[in-house]
């Protein structure tokens, strides 16, 4: 048995057809069957029953997939922490966050990150949180910055949490409804309402719920947009109203562009926001400076908010 024959294996299971794997691994068919059948031998078990010209993974197979999934995870860390031995500063670093954090945090972190090491090759990804975390369980991306509850429960990941957000109904500055008391959902849905798309479906229903508001949600907003940047852009030139997180928010209430509205009852959500990355996976030294990048920003939204609150 090698780690070769496991990867061939687990093309096959992944895949569930000896053509399509043979293919990923760049083998003939003949090639491939023996190199399950050795595979077999070795370990004195059938992991396939073969039906037709079909494979049907036996429950030996679904068992031993798991186990063979770290042997070869194993494998490519021992070589990838050699590889980064002998790279120091260059080479990849690929992570993900969610469009709210992305609007005021991704821009300036690439700035930062290239700045201390130019020849590093960036890749970033803007989805929600439960995207983000199968990008990351497919080793697509090192870490990513997000509701890191979605990974509390899987012990193969490392969850770091910074900041416990909460939500309000944002509007430009000099709104109609800007100042007034106590509005009801009514009030609201009067002027265009724009739903972020990162909002997960467990939270929408439970907007729905707050504010009994049929499902699906979307049928009550004007807009459904997870580029930021449009959002804003959207409040800034209309009497459109947001929900949204207040650490998304701070900078433009901040800058004196956006104002929460008093709503009741408030938008009782809330996200634990922090780092979610593989547990056990040697991170390249950039990773660090990215770690140290996004604790301070969360740091320093956590004075903005108290400061605007």
């Amino acid at each position: 048995m090698n780690t070769r024959q496991l990867r061939h294996f687990l093309a096959v299971m992944d895949l569930g057809s000896l053509s399509a794997a043979a293919q990923q691994v760049h083998l003939s068919l003949p090639a491939l069957s023996r190199s399950l059948r050795a595979l077999e031998d070795s370990l004195g078990i059938p992991l396939f029953d073969r039906e037709g010209r079909g494979l049907a993974p036996t429950p030996y197979a679904q068992l031993y997939a798991q186990r063979a999934r770290r042997i070869v995870f194993d494998e490519k860390e021992a070589a990838r922490e050699v590889r980064l031995m002998q790279a120091g500063e260059l080479g990849p670093l690929a992570f993900g966050m969610g469009s709210s954090l992305a609007h005021g945090l991704l821009a300036p972190m690439v700035l930062q990150l290239l700045a201390t090491a130019p020849n590093l090759r960036l890749r970033t990804m803007v989805q929600s949180s439960d995207v983000l975390l199968e990008a990351l369980a497919r080793e697509q991306i090192d870490f990513f910055v997000g509701d890191v509850r979605v990974a509390e429960q899987d012990a193969d990941m490392a969850v770091e949490p910074l900041h416990q957000c909460s939500f309000g109904w944002f509007v430009r500055t000099g709104h109609p409804l800007a100042g007034r008391r106590r509005l009801r959902i009514a009030d609201l849905l009067a002027y265009p309402c724009v739903l972020p798309g990162f909002a997960e479906e467990g939270m929408l229903r439970r907007l729905a719920r707050l504010y009994g508001l049929s499902l699906p949600l979307e049928d009550h907003f004007a807009v459904n947009s997870n580029d930021m940047a449009t959002v804003h852009a959207l409040l800034a030139a209309s009497d459109a109203i947001l929900p949204s997180t207040h650490i998304s928010a701070v900078l433009e209430v901040a800058a004196g562009r956006l104002q929460a509205l008093d709503v009741d009852p408030p938008l009782d959500l809330e996200l634990t926001l922090g780092m979610v990355r593989r547990d056990g996976r040697t991170l390249p030294p950039s990773a660090e400076r990215a770690f140290a990048i996004v604790r301070r920003y969360f740091e320093d939204a956590q004075r903005a908010i108290a400061q605007h609150a």
